[in-house]
């Protein structure tokens, strides 16, 4: 049974006989075919008792439809995209149709009520679940994106030097690895330095490696279709006593939380042996995220490890661990990993090592 008979046979239970699949990510994961539309629209249309049917702009109907075994149509730039799709699809007085609400914008979504009569009902948590468990194949190509991110890490410490920015730093990165044929990185690389690495979300910028501080690396590679993510924080020069124990308690959270996991605890708890350390330590207050997301083809997947989340941990699930402890003017400390429940405990993909590494600047 492929993926979309899996996701039509849970919709059917839903009384849902239709449903319009708008995420690229999701578009792939269920046909294999890969294509970003940009602007432009591009649906899976699935149809109980019906063959799926790809929409999609024109100039990539012809690679799509040397990959795919169902209906393509393509549509210009000139035409009405909602004018064709009412032309081309089989059926449209539909009661219910599952559609994906977090990823429609309203133009969209607008667009989708012109075509179908019937209402909508969220068809994201169904695809959600379906991408929950990786196989052991989805695994294999996480390891090795894993293994890219710790490449790209490594090249950042090579290239630490206080006569560069954080900047100088990103394009070196990024530069040696097209050169080994990455093309793509998972999310917009961070280096940052000082006081800048204490924004959670910092924007790196032409601020010059400081000496005697720690430098946090955050950055991830995608490759075979899917994503690493990973953390790291090292010292340049020689930080004082008071920024190495920060460092040494988010290492202890992190660890703590790793340990921690196995099969049947709930993400909120997972989160909660993180942030106890932190808390117990006194600062609490500059721990302000939660600990971990999901991640496969998107970096940033369900479901989020945090307070609240009282989703049972299962084998075969790929999340992050990323305590951080961010005291403006003082200190930023991130340490991240991405791995996958196994039957025991959490195998990281990412193995770059976490004591506190000295750099010269």
């Amino acid at each position: 049974m492929t993926k979309i008979d899996l996701l039509l046979e849970q919709l059917l239970k839903q009384g849902v006989t239709a449903a319009v699949v708008s995420d690229p990510v999701s578009i792939t994961y269920l046909t294999g075919f890969s294509s970003d539309p940009h602007e432009r629209y591009m649906f899976l249309f699935l149809i109980a008792d019906k063959q799926p049917l790809l929409f999609l702009p024109a100039i990539d109907a012809a690679r799509a439809e040397a990959e795919l075994d169902f209906p393509v149509v393509g549509y210009q730039d000139s035409e009405n995209a909602w004018d064709k799709i009412r032309a081309v699809l089989p059926q449209t007085d539909f009661t219910k149709i599952g559609v994906e609400f977090e990823h429609l914008n309203l133009a969209k979504f607008k667009g989708l009520e012109s075509v179908f009569q019937g209402a909508f009902s969220n068809l994201t948590p169904l695809i959600q679940n379906m991408r929950l468990l990786k196989s052991p194949d989805e695994i294999a190509k996480m390891s090795i994106a894993g293994e890219w991110a710790d490449k790209a890490v490594q090249i950042g410490f090579d290239n630490i030097s206080l006569a560069k920015t954080e900047t100088d730093i990103i394009a070196q990165i990024e530069f040696e690895l097209k050169k080994q044929g990455i093309s793509k990185m998972s999310f917009e690389t961070m280096v940052l330095t000082g006081n800048n690495a204490a924004n959670p979300h910092g924007i790196p910028g032409t601020n010059r490696i400081e000496n005697d501080a720690l430098l946090l690396f955050d950055l991830g590679v995608e490759t075979l279709g899917y994503t690493s993510d990973m953390t790291r924080t090292v010292a340049v020069g020689q930080p004082d006593q008071f920024k190495k124990d920060i460092y040494n308690l988010c290492l202890e959270a992190q660890l703590t939380a790793q340990e921690f996991i196995k099969p049947g605890v709930t993400a909120a708890e997972v989160d909660a042996a993180a942030r106890d350390v932190i808390e117990k330590a006194g600062y609490g207050e500059y721990f302000n995220h939660r600990l971990g997301h999901g991640l496969g083809m998107d970096v940033h997947e369900f479901p989020s490890i945090m307070a609240g989340n009282d989703m049972e941990i299962q084998e075969g699930m790929c999340f992050s661990v990323e305590p951080g402890i961010y005291i403006p003017g003082k200190v930023g400390v991130r340490i991240e990993d991405c791995g996958y429940v196994t039957k025991n405990g959490f195998e990281t993909f990412t193995k770059t090592p976490k004591e506190l590494l000295y750099f010269e600047g």
